[in-house]
């Protein structure tokens, strides 16, 4: 567990990734010393998979830098150059390379502390406040998009095969991220996660354990563990954060100011 302090804001942060039970190598990144706290799960097989999530990662690290608050600029520039990267890595395959990649950053809205969310593929950010478990991000999955749509029944999202097929992804001619600015407030929870866990375990059972475990190191522990136990047949990634202070969450906040060519704001 790690107790870090951005700004006036006072975090502590646990974080696990595993290989899981059938892949043989881990394709997932993650970096979770902030002000970006992001999941990244990368797609090219053993030839670059890890490699585009790794340098999505080190976009994120090298572009968005603390202690202090991140800035939406910072997000933009680390979005293209995570894009500029998984392409280099790509241009030395055979099959292509790119990542999904979720997160949030800690910046300052108005004054006051507040979480930028963003997102391109089917990674997930959840907030979790009191016993209460809310999906923050939307996958950018063929499934998702045709249930929004209205093209297809939630329930049958289950049976149609094609549900996981990534509609966005870093290093694809879509990659923009959907972004969300929410308002950062003490005692929340926030779950980023690669769609390694919650494949394998249901949004009420996640719930359950970021209400019952303590620490934030012991839930993400907690959690890739229960994949492996459902199967583990992909990779698991999950990074959870505590705010533990400086944050009251008070003001509304506004995405208006967000969007731009790289970020969409999304309601």
């Amino acid at each position: 567990m790690t107790t870090l302090s951005l700004a006036a804001v006072t975090l502590s942060v646990g974080a696990a990734t595993d290989a899981g039970l059938v892949r043989p190598q881990n394709e997932d990144s993650y970096l979770a010393d902030g002000p970006a706290f992001i999941v990244a799960d990368g797609m090219g097989g053993y030839e670059a998979g890890d490699q585009a999530s790794a340098a999505v990662v080190a976009s994120f690290h090298d572009l968005v830098p603390g202690p202090g608050y991140g800035t939406y600029g910072q997000v933009e520039a680390a979005l293209r150059e995570a894009n500029a990267r998984v392409a280099k890595v790509a241009a030395a395959t055979t099959v292509g390379a790119g990542s999904t990649v979720t997160g949030i950053v800690l910046t300052e809205h108005e004054g006051q502390p507040a979480w930028l969310v963003l997102n391109v593929g089917d990674s997930r950010v959840y907030r979790h406040r009191g016993t209460q478990l809310e999906q923050i991000t939307v996958d950018h999955s063929l499934g998702r998009e045709l249930v929004d749509a209205g093209e297809m029944r939630e329930e049958e999202l289950a049976s149609f095969a094609h549900r996981n097929v990534i509609t966005r992804a870093i290093g694809a001619t879509d990659s923009a991220a959907d972004a969300w600015l929410v308002p950062a407030m003490n005692g929340e929870r926030l779950l980023l996660c690669s769609d390694g866990l919650y494949g394998e375990v249901a949004d009420e059972t996640i719930r359950a354990v970021l209400t019952m475990s303590g620490r934030p190191d012991d839930a993400a522990r907690r959690l890739v563990g229960l994949a492996n136990e459902s199967g583990g047949r992909d990779n698991i990634t999950v990074v959870v954060v505590d705010v533990l202070s400086g944050a009251d969450g008070a003001r509304e906040t506004s995405t208006d100011d967000v969007t731009s060519d790289t970020l969409r704001t999304r309601k």
